[in-house]
């Protein structure tokens, strides 16, 4: 058969992957620094570009900064693989940058082989992906499901605006809601990515076949009480914003248990106090929930529980609440057909393969709205991610990839030049 001896260099592919996490690295700390549209988030666009360039690849950008390399017939729909660049601030090195690297180092490899494929092959970095302005903006304008009302009001957690942090790279934030692609122009989306979780590594496998992405909301909560001294203020006499905030923490657990699931996610990963001194009681204190499930009913039933945790809490406390929904993003159960080819080249390929869910966000879920997309899992070490730490081991990324491999060779009808 034409895919018994094609396989990817996995030396190729870590050069690639090394070559990309040359840019942000902070030395002290070990962690990855290109938050979307950042200097080094723009620079290792233009790398890639280059590198796209020489393996024989036709490469444009769209104006979210998405970048794309395409292989293959210059006209017609293609079959899109790929992930993001951007990273957390001080995140890991494989994080998005391992699947665009691994879907370059296919079509190198398909390229390599002398194959001619019959649809082409769009290699994609997407822009913006870790939601530093609440969303997956370089996806969900290839996908058309940007508002020009969301791109006015989008900041991030210090208050930069998308607007501001586009324009400083010369680019124009209105224009990301005239980026989409046409509905026949993407045949399908395919994606590579960690796992960033323990199931795989747990079970020992290699490879995750996911179906289902959890949505997630973003609640950004406000309490607002009375900044006073902490040694003269009589306990019941307080209007503490933070005992508000620590009465919310408490009562998650409980909520999940009551109103979620197995799948259910709920985080306060970021709140500020004010003053914020040690000799102040908190007069204000805004943080985020961060809620997350693949069953949208259950979204909804833990975010109403949330709600009446707030105001119970702000009652309690003397406080006033305010609450802002921040983003939402909805689950999404990803195409069957895609994973049903998937897990057939699996086999093929000796791979045990494990249908799973995914409880974090990636570009798949939302290209599914504008084309079948697949999202392939490989472990991470300890379930760990979005940290210097991260780590996928190299046989693990090997199979992955040269899963991906197979599935592009198969949806792009490639043939012997």
């Amino acid at each position: 058969m034409l895919l018994d001896h094609l396989a990817i260099d996995p030396d190729r592919l870590r050069r690639l992957l090394d070559g990309i996490n040359g840019f942000g690295f902070n030395p002290e700390t070990g962690g990855y620094n290109r938050i979307g549209y950042c200097d080094a988030d723009m620079a290792v666009r233009e790398w890639l570009s280059d590198q796209m360039r020489t393996a024989g690849l036709t490469v444009r950008r769209d104006a979210v900064a998405n970048l794309f390399g395409r292989f293959g017939p210059a006209d017609g729909p293609c079959i899109m693989v790929g992930s993001h660049l951007d990273t957390v601030p001080e995140g890991g090195a494989f994080d998005g940058a391992l699947g665009v690297a691994a879907a370059l180092e296919c079509v190198r490899a398909i390229r390599e082989a002398g194959l001619v494929p019959g649809l082409a092959i769009e290699v994609v970095a997407t822009a913006e992906e870790e939601g530093r302005f609440g969303g997956m903006l370089g996806s969900q304008s290839i996908a058309g499901i940007v508002t020009a009302k969301w791109v006015s009001r989008a900041c991030d957690a210090d208050g930069v605006t998308l607007v501001d942090a586009m324009a400083a790279q010369g680019l124009n934030a209105t224009d990301a809601v005239d980026a989409k692609r046409s509905s026949g122009d993407i045949r399908a989306f395919l994606e590579l990515h960690i796992e960033q979780g323990p199931v795989l590594e747990s079970r020992g496998l290699s490879v995750g076949i996911v179906r289902s992405v959890a949505g997630v909301r973003n609640l950004r909560v406000r309490f607002e009480g009375e900044a006073n001294h902490s040694g003269t203020t009589p306990m019941d006499m307080r209007a503490d914003a933070f005992a508000g905030l620590a009465m919310v923490g408490t009562a998650i657990p409980e909520i999940i248990t009551t109103h979620g699931g197995e799948n259910t996610r709920v985080t306060i990963g970021k709140a500020d106090l004010l003053p914020n001194f040690i000799h102040t009681i908190p007069g204000e204190a805004e943080f985020v929930i961060n809620i997350r499930d693949t069953d949208p009913a259950l979204i909804e039933s833990v975010d109403a529980a949330l709600r009446e945790a707030i105001g119970t809490a702000a009652r309690t406390n003397r406080l006033k609440a305010g609450i802002v929904e921040q983003s939402r993003i909805a689950p999404v159960q990803l195409d069957r057909d895609l994973a049903a080819l998937l897990q057939e080249e699996a086999s093929r390929l000796g791979l045990e393969a494990l249908a799973m869910p995914s409880g974090a966000g990636h570009d798949a879920q939302t290209m599914q709205a504008l084309c079948p997309a697949a999202l392939i899992f490989v472990p991470s070490r300890g379930g760990v991610s979005h940290s210097p730490r991260e780590w996928t081991d190299w046989a693990d990324i090997e199979k992955g990839a040269n899963l991906l491999l197979a599935a592009l060779v198969r949806l792009s009808g490639s043939i012997k030049r």
